[in-house]
């Protein structure tokens, strides 16, 4: 099974305090998620810091994999497992560079980032957007095609992001995605675990066949 067959994008600006976005993050895991992806934009560097430190551990233990979103020098300070960089952030030549052998991740949806990704060695790529979501209603939107043609031009592991729903699964399992990501699909809904359960059951079912 795909390590990053549901990545839970964790917003710190959402929940503010270490203590709350741990206790997030650790539902997210009980409900299936293989991955945390903590991400703070609006964030201090202090305040991302201290909130990676405080995750690093826990998903460690529950067998997740934390990565620490647009900052690879606070993934490493922090000990996470590795960080995803949009375009943006840093080229992923060099965040690989801050990262070392650590998980890289790197934001894709046109042949030329692509091919910047292959070259870091990334781990994964977040591709879409698949539909206009709630978190980024301004992504470019490339839909199942797009997802498709990307996981056919590259043997890196290739999430899908953007408006993600539990019932895209078995499209994306056909269109060779290794996994999906979801932000307020999981984080924006009164109950996490059960939000990220029903995602992740959905993406099991649909790998089975």
């Amino acid at each position: 099974m795909s390590r990053f067959a549901l990545v839970a994008v964790l917003d710190l600006d959402r929940y503010g305090a270490a203590g709350a976005v741990t206790r997030a993050a650790e539902a997210a895991i009980r409900g299936g998620a293989s991955a945390v992806q903590l991400r703070g934009k609006g964030a201090t560097t202090r305040a991302l810091f201290e909130a990676a430190c405080a995750l690093a551990p826990r998903c460690r233990a529950a067998g997740a994999v934390f990565l620490v979103n647009d900052r690879p020098d606070v993934a490493r300070a922090a000990e996470a497992d590795g960080a995803h960089v949009g375009p943006g952030d840093l080229p992923p030549l060099a965040a690989r560079r801050v990262l070392g052998p650590g998980v890289l991740g790197v934001s894709a949806r046109t042949p030329d980032r692509l091919a910047e990704a292959e070259s870091a060695r990334a781990d994964y790529l977040g591709t879409g957007a698949l539909r206009a979501s709630v978190t980024k209603d301004d992504a470019a939107v490339i839909g199942i095609e797009g997802i498709a043609a990307f996981a056919a031009a590259t043997r890196i592991p290739v999430v899908a992001i953007g408006g993600v729903r539990p019932g895209d699964a078995a499209d994306l399992v056909r269109a060779g995605a290794a996994g999906m990501a979801s932000a307020s699909g999981i984080f924006g809904t009164r109950d996490p675990e059960a939000a990220a359960r029903a995602y992740r059951e959905a993406w099991d079912r649909a790998v089975r066949g």
